[in-house]
């Protein structure tokens, strides 16, 4: 497993990579410029680390100050790919269920932890981180890139074909390492300035109880109604995620079944071609054996 501790460029790569949105050009080209009197192939190795993308970013944020929850994505998509290779249908469609939603409850927590740095993610990135995370469950390559923090642009994978994953990590040797964790930056706390306030009237006081305690009647009617609308929109995600899942199991089992056609033709095509060869070979045999056959037929008729 590659160490930063042995490669003074990728443990440069893992601080610069966790630093906060925005600052990242800046300190590559200030780390670069003080590395240039001392080592210059680490000065143009660090010179040429790529910018991440917003997304990419995210997903890195993610893996540094939530790794239990990148575990959570690896493990299902270990899981996942498990039950795929001994086609096991109940445990498949149980971890495809469970991916969809793990995806998007840690996409969710990315996308709080990047606001939480100043960062706002529009619906693009997030489906880009989610499309990243779902990669690292379904190719054992993209868990890898993920879980280095090194990436610089999102991921995508189908399942079938392996992620490029060469050319979304910052190094070749960020695949196998694992990001340093990060704690949040601290947030600044302003200043109290206790203000006196006057002594209050009594009258005032009754009239303002009474009037908070009208509010707070009323606020509650208005959560029970919300409670009741947001139960019946829960039921209906829930339905809506359900028959997505199923139709998304669907159209796994629909892909494998057309790999298994195509795989098939191809064999087909090739034993048409075999068979093809034979009949332009027996057709030289018989035209050859009709001549000679001609040949005799003409000997016999000059004897007579």
């Amino acid at each position: 497993m590659p160490s930063a501790s042995d490669d003074p460029l990728l443990a440069h790569a893992d601080e610069l990579y966790g630093l906060p949105a925005g600052e990242f050009t800046a300190a590559r080209d200030a780390l670069a410029k003080e590395l240039r009197s001392a080592d210059r192939d680490l000065a143009a190795g660090v010179k040429a680390l790529r910018r991440p993308s917003v997304a990419a970013w995210v997903v890195n944020l993610l893996v540094r100050r939530d790794a239990a929850q990148v575990d959570q994505v690896l493990q299902v998509g270990a899981a996942l790919r498990e039950a795929q290779r001994t086609l096991d249908g109940d445990e498949l469609r149980a971890l495809t269920r469970q991916r969809r939603q793990v995806t998007a409850a840690v996409t969710t927590q990315a996308r709080a932890l990047a606001a939480e740095e100043g960062a706002r993610v529009t619906e693009s990135v997030a489906e880009q981180v989610e499309a990243t995370l779902t990669a690292a469950m379904v190719d054992e390559g993209a868990a890898e890139a993920v879980r280095s923090g090194l990436l610089v642009t999102s991921l995508s994978a189908n399942g079938v074909d392996a992620a490029d994953v060469a050319a979304a990590v910052a190094l070749p040797d960020a695949l196998g390492f694992e990001a340093t964790a990060r704690e949040a930056a601290p947030t600044p706390r302003p200043e109290l300035h206790v203000v006196p306030s006057p002594e209050p009237d009594a009258a005032a006081l009754r009239a303002a109880r009474r009037e908070a305690e009208k509010a707070v009647r009323e606020a509650s009617s208005t959560v029970r109604a919300a409670t009741q609308a947001h139960r019946r929109a829960e039921r209906a995600l829930e339905r809506l995620r359900a028959a997505g899942l199923q139709v998304q199991a669907e159209l796994d089992e629909l892909r494998r079944q057309v790999a298994e056609r195509e795989a098939r033709a191809e064999e087909l095509d090739d034993q048409v071609g075999e068979a093809e060869e034979e009949v332009e070979d027996a057709a030289v045999a018989l035209a050859d054996a009709e001549a000679e056959r001609d040949a005799r037929q003409t000997e016999l008729d000059d004897l007579d």
